[in-house]
């Protein structure tokens, strides 16, 4: 069976007293969970004190991106080594808001996620559709195309250390969010894609998480669905009460 993992997403909020304020108030309503995987991906100024403060918890550590080089003239980056070096297990690929803003590509998000699996790390890797693919009746399609890319070139072995998060750009911050039912129409085909690219043990143990405003009140129905095995969490992620809600709904 799939454990649910549910990660927070900070995004580009909390300076360090609120980090460590955060980090703190998750870990005591926590406990020592351990039914579900859970993970907080803080911004790159507060990992190494939020890594402190998690040590020895049930809360995992992890990044919001990273870059594919080792090192070198990369004004701004940071390489996995160095996330790894302060302790970060998971990172973040392919966000939508990177692709909207930063111009991420099918492409470099592949780099970025060979470049982690090198390095031990787990990558999640985002796949989505814009409100206007929804509309067109291509969601299906852009999905495809954006796991085919991510995962190109990599074995079998390699798949099953990844964790995928469907997120529908439409319902990311906007309050909107995909019904169960959509949620998982989109999961079941990932893991048919999935399964003809690696086949069905790979497909039947990879994690695919929902994303795009879940919160404590709608989890439970979207976290019943049978492919779907965790969330990746924006704005729920930032009060440790509503994001407390979330890993008791899975």
């Amino acid at each position: 069976m799939r454990k649910y993992i549910i990660a927070g997403n900070w995004k580009m909020n909390m300076g360090l007293p609120e980090a460590e304020k955060l980090a703190q108030e998750i870990v005591q309503v926590l406990g020592q969970e351990s039914k579900v995987e859970v993970v907080v991906c803080p911004p790159y100024i507060a990992i190494p004190k939020v890594a402190d403060i998690i040590k020895g918890s049930a809360v995992k550590l992890g990044a919001q991106d990273a870059h594919w080089e080792e090192n070198g003239a990369y004004t701004g980056k940071v390489s996995v080594s160095m996330l790894k070096s302060v302790g970060v297990e998971y990172v973040i690929l392919g966000h939508s808001e990177q692709r909207q803003y930063f111009h991420e590509t099918d492409s470099t998000v592949n780099k970025k996620v060979k470049k982690v699996l090198e390095h031990g790390l787990q990558p999640i890797i985002c796949v989505g559709e814009l409100l206007e693919e929804r509309k067109a009746e291509k969601t299906l399609q852009v999905i495809k195309t954006q796991i085919e890319g991510a995962y190109a070139g990599l074995s079998a072995e390699q798949a099953t250390r990844t964790i995928i998060a469907y997120e529908p750009v439409w319902a990311i911050g906007t309050g909107l969010t995909a019904s169960d039912e959509q949620a998982q129409e989109v999961h079941a085909y990932i893991r048919s894609l999935l399964k003809t690219m690696f086949g069905a043990g790979v497909s039947e143990g990879l994690r695919i998480q929902y994303g795009g405003s879940m919160k404590a009140d709608n989890a439970k129905g979207l976290l019943g669905q049978p492919d779907v095995d965790g969330g990746l969490i924006g704005g729920a992620a930032l009060k440790a009460e509503s994001f407390k809600g979330i890993i008791s709904a899975a």
